[in-house]
């Protein structure tokens, strides 16, 4: 039967927190407006409508919201272009051991399209992708399913046979909410993911394989 890994970008794949912290502060601070590193903490991983609301209130006019949010990212992807970027680490071992044990694999993120595509290239694992799902994909942002469900679709992978990868407790119940099992890559007290690790690279080789029941199957 067919299965699959659906992906989290950033903190997961990739740590980029810096950059997009970075982004944030100096963007912010061009429109007059700031952000501490404790409120950018509270809020990584969630899309860019839901962090300015939280931060900037439900009165922010919408076209000050996507301004704001459009300059943040382009600010973004400058930095990545200009610094790159390394998977974290067993992440890029994992996509390819996973790609080798014929799963479908797709990113599932709360990223802009253009940050997701542009990450998946820096790190060279565009290949082994089936689907790059992003926040313009969906109608709603973790910690709903539309992301991981919308992956699915795309694999072609029933949810029950999806596995996700997250390091946010918003995405860990987006896998919750979609039916999918999860491995949280964080601290002990993670949120309630299936599995908790601290590093991709400590994970045990049949994870994948015991979460959707699929004993006597082997991930080389």
């Amino acid at each position: 039967m067919t299965r699959a890994v659906l992906w989290d970008l950033d903190g997961t794949l990739v740590d980029s927190a810096e950059q997009h912290w970075q982004a944030w502060r100096e963007t912010l601070e061009a429109a007059g407006l700031s952000v501490t590193r404790a409120q950018f903490r509270e809020t990584f991983g969630q899309r860019n409508d839901a962090i300015l609301t939280r931060w900037l209130g439900t009165g922010i006019p919408t076209d000050r919201m996507r301004a704001i949010g459009d300059a943040k990212e382009a600010r973004y992807r400058d930095l990545v272009a200009a610094a790159g970027l390394t998977p974290l680490p067993g992440a890029a071992d994992w996509v390819g051991r996973l790609a080798r044990g014929s799963w479908r694999q797709a990113v599932a993120s709360s990223a802009p399209r253009l940050n997701v595509e542009v990450v998946v290239r820096a790190l060279g694992l565009a290949a082994h992708f089936g689907a790059l799902v992003a926040a313009e994909d969906v109608e709603h942002g973790k910690p709903a399913p539309d992301v991981f469900l919308a992956a699915a679709r795309r694999l072609g992978v029933p949810p029950a046979r999806c596995v996700v990868v997250e390091d946010a407790p918003a995405g860990i119940e987006a896998a919750r909410r979609a039916g999918m099992a999860s491995i949280g890559v964080g601290p002990p007290e993670f949120a309630p993911a299936h599995v908790i690790v601290a590093s991709l690279e400590h994970l045990p080789s049949d994870t994948f394989d015991r979460l959707i029941g699929d004993a006597g199957a082997t991930t080389t």
